[in-house]
Order: structure tokens, then sequence, then C-alpha cells
């Protein structure tokens, strides 16, 4: 399986770059397609409102609109989770994608990463798990491809998961395992959505990226997509893309209650509410969704 972590060293490293990968101006560059606000970073920021407004969003009305756009494999299933709700499932968990990228550990390749990381003044900060932890904010969702790695890939335990709450209310999403699971549970709130869980400490793996390019399962993960989480699984959503899935989503509820109000009340068939609606009955739904608060309009066809 090809990695992308060791790609970026090859480009031209300016100084105090995130491990020496990315400079901002390359990490802009690779998200493009997104034109609004930016970290310092240039990690793309989403804007706190359409977050709120993804929070209902399914694994299924994401994947549709990701889908028609050219995005097939944003979606991520087969976790193990931890604070599952009395339905024994995981709540939502939305946010913006910090990314990391660990390789098994080579002792030329670590020691550059640590040197690098000394100018950067990471080394002395803990591990270099810790390293991306010391750059959450507030909403964001610390993403790791430690490449399925078990026992002794255990990339935080209670405390760090402390750290990582306190510092972003949110959780983790890694291809890797977490320890410390009873203290972990303890953390109201947090959500881990992991390959597995361990008692080992973590070892025998180098970090070589933060907010780049990364992999998890079958899905590219971007700095900046929208981590959604869902009872099905994760979905990574282009951050360019996240205000289309908050749209389409919302019009596709307010379609669905709407249609079972004229269900209830007999106004219209099972048939007129499945097929191609009237101007009308158009007419009719976008005055339902302004009372609901709604700004979105469907237009006739």
């Amino acid at each position: 399986m090809m990695r992308l972590g060791l790609v970026a060293s090859l480009l031209a490293i300016p100084a105090f770059a995130q491990i020496g990968m990315f400079s901002n101006e390359q990490r802009a560059g690779m998200t493009a397609d997104w034109k609004g606000e930016r970290f310092p970073d240039g990690r793309p920021k989403v804007p706190d409102e359409v977050l709120d407004r993804l929070k209902l969003t399914t694994a299924e009305e994401a994947w549709g609109v990701l889908g028609r756009r050219g995005y097939p494999s944003q979606f991520v299933g087969g976790f193990k989770t931890v604070n599952v709700g009395s339905d024994g499932k995981a709540p939502r968990m939305v946010g913006r994608a910090v990314t990391g990228v660990f390789l098994p550990k080579r002792p030329d390749l670590d020691a550059w990463v640590t040197q690098n990381a000394k100018k950067e003044n990471r080394v002395g900060r803990g591990g270099q798990n810790a390293w991306v932890i010391d750059t959450l904010v507030q909403r964001d969702v610390m993403v790791i491809d430690m490449f399925g790695k078990v026992n002794n890939g255990t990339i935080i335990g209670d405390n760090l998961a402390t750290s990582i709450m306190t510092k972003t209310g949110n959780g983790i999403v890694c291809d890797c395992a977490v320890r410390d699971v009873s203290g972990i549970s303890e953390i109201k709130g947090f959500q881990v959505f992991v390959r597995d869980f361990h008692p080992s400490a973590i070892r025998d793996v180098t970090l070589t990226g933060i907010n780049v390019p990364i992999q998890i399962g079958e899905a590219t993960v971007m700095p900046g997509d929208v981590v959604l989480s869902d009872p099905e699984g994760v979905t990574f959503i282009p951050a360019h893309l996240a205000e289309e899935v908050a749209n389409d989503s919302e019009i596709t509820r307010l379609r669905d209650d709407w249609g079972h109000k004229m269900l209830r009340e007999s106004k219209y068939t099972p048939g007129q509410i499945d097929s191609a609606w009237t101007p009308e009955m158009i007419a009719e739904f976008n005055r339902y969704a302004t009372a609901q608060g709604s700004k979105l309009q469907m237009k006739p066809r």
C-alpha cells in the first residue's frame, strides 16, 4: 500500500514547516478548491455554522453528494468506539480534521524527524503523538494514519484523551489503537473511533507529517476535511463540499417531514409525494421550509 508521508520530504523544505513536510502555501494549494477562511498553517477552516448544520447529516446523505461530485471513497466503517450511548451507538461527532501520519520506526528517518522537530521546538514536549495534540484547537478532530498498528500502536491513553477533549471538545479517528479504555470511558463526550484496544504503550513508530494527506481505510483524508460520524462509521467531507452536503441534508429532511405531514393530512397521495412534484407542491413546500426557519428553497425543474 502506497504511503504519502515520505513523498513530501522530497520537496523544498522551508524553516519551521510542520515536521518538515509541507509549507503553508503547499497545504493551501492541495486544498485550493476551498475558497473560505484558513488557519495560519493553510488548513481550511469550515465555519462553525456549517459544522452545526451537519450534526444531523447521515452517512447516506453525505455519500450521495460526495458520489455525485466525484468523491466515492470518503466513508470508512468497522471502527471500535468508546463512550457509546444507551442505544449502544456512539453519539455524533463533527469537526475539522487535523491529520497525522506515522510509519514503522527506522533509525535514520527517526533521527532526521527528531532533528527537524528540535528546530520547531517540539522535542521535550512529550512523545511524537503529543506533537499532533499540541496543534489542536476547538472543534478539531485528530485523525491519525498508523497503518493499522495495534500492539504498541496505542496513539493515546486517558491522560492524552483528557488533553484532546479540553482542546477540541471532540475526539479522535485513528487507524491504530488506544489504551486505558476504562479511563477514557469516564471522559464525558469524548469520542473514539479506532481499530482496536490494547494495553501496550506506543513505540517503534515515527511521526512523518502533521496536516498532510493521509489514508484511513479506503479514504484519502486532507487537513481541514470535515469529520462526520454517525452509527455507521465516519465520513470525511472535503472542506469545499461541506456546505453543499449540509444544504442537501437539510432539504432532504424537510422534504421528508413535509411529505409525511401531507400524507397524514391526506392532502396528497403517496404517488404524488414519491414522484416529481408539481410547481404548486414545490411552492407549498417552500412556504413550509421557511416556516421551519430554513433559508433553503426548492426550485421547479
